[in-house]
Formats: C-alpha cells, sequence, structure tokens
C-alpha cells in the first residue's frame, strides 16, 4: 500500500504515510494519486503548487484563502524537519478554533492534508527545511488571509529562542479579533 489515511483531531484532516520503495539503489516514493485520494474522499484537484525553504526557527503562517478562493491543501517535508500545524476556522466544525501538530521530516515520508477553512503554519526545527505544498485553487492575492500563530494557545515548543516572522505573518489579527468566513457545513 502506498498511502495510508489517518484521522487526526480535527474532522477533515489527514495525516497520511508516504510508502517509498526501497532497494540497493535508493528509494522511490508516490507523494499523490488521484484515485486513491478520491476514494480516500479527499479533493483530488490541484492545480497549483509552490516549494518554500525556510531557516531553523522560521515559523510561517497561519495562513488560508478566504471564499470564494478558499482550499484544500497538501503539505510535505521533503528535506529537513518541521512542526507543522493546522488550526480548524469552520464555524461549524467540533474543533473550531483549535488546532494540533505534526511533525515532519523528509527522513520519515508523511503529508498533511487540510480541508477548506483550515489555516495552516510550521515552525523548522532543522538548519534548513524545504515544504512541498499543492493547493485546490489558485494563489489570489486579494484573498490571502492569515490568523497571528501565537494567538491560538498552540505550544510551539520554541522556549525563550523567538521565531524568525515575516512582517505579514506579524501583522495578521488575533483569533479572537478573527471573524471567520467558513461557515459551511462540514
Amino acid at each position: 500500500m502506498q498511502f495510508t489515511f489517518n484521522d487526526t483531531a480535527i474532522p477533515g484532516v489527514k495525516l497520511i504515510t508516504l510508502n517509498a520503495i526501497a532497494d540497493d539503489r535508493g528509494w522511490f516514493l508516490k507523494t499523490f494519486h488521484a484515485p486513491t485520494f478520491a476514494a480516500a474522499g479527499l479533493e483530488t484537484d490541484f492545480p497549483e503548487s509552490f516549494v518554500s525553504l525556510s531557516k531553523r526557527n522560521v515559523i510561517r503562517g497561519m495562513h488560508f484563502q478566504q471564499p470564494p478562493y478558499d482550499h484544500a491543501k497538501i503539505v510535505r517535508c521533503v528535506t529537513g524537519k518541521v512542526m507543522d500545524v493546522v488550526l480548524d476556522l469552520r464555524t461549524q466544525s467540533p474543533t473550531f478554533k483549535q488546532a494540533t501538530g505534526f511533525l515532519l521530516n523528509g527522513a520519515n515520508p508523511a503529508a498533511v492534508y487540510m480541508p477548506c477553512g483550515a489555516a495552516h503554519g510550521f515552525l523548522t526545527l532543522s538548519d534548513e527545511a524545504v515544504l512541498e505544498y499543492y493547493t485546490s485553487t489558485v494563489h489570489q492575492p486579494a484573498c490571502d488571509s492569515g490568523v497571528r500563530w501565537d494567538s491560538f494557545g498552540f505550544d510551539w515548543g520554541l522556549g525563550d529562542a523567538p521565531p524568525t516572522l515575516s512582517l505579514r505573518d506579524q501583522a495578521f489579527a488575533t483569533l479572537a479579533e478573527f471573524i471567520s468566513p467558513f461557515s459551511e457545513p462540514i
């Protein structure tokens, strides 16, 4: 089996184990297969993908797109190690305003699937980390938004070290200030 879809604390968010095929030459890894994802009830149309490289102690997030360009997302760590975080912004969800985290690293292939209405961010735990993202809608700058990384009670495990953040990420509204546009039944 090439994929194992694991339920998480947030409905619709899946931790996907990616099973590499290894031999004496190295390994081969399938990261996406539309029929298998569809059979698991997941989105399969991903018209855009991105790759980011981040240095140690960088936090990127918590990002999402507002409707009508909201999107499902698949994220995986290609190299390095990150604490990947998903925050549920769906008002009809039993886990509305709750977050969950996943340790992702390039040495243990896994991916996180997030439905529409989830904010995403991560903290880089290694010297550098490369993340790959697939999104079900094309990026629309006017709909690009976020919630402050430190406003929803998630323990990032930073200790006393302040993270490196973009000006954009520092300026996001707190979760208490945020009015969610994600009100569709889940």
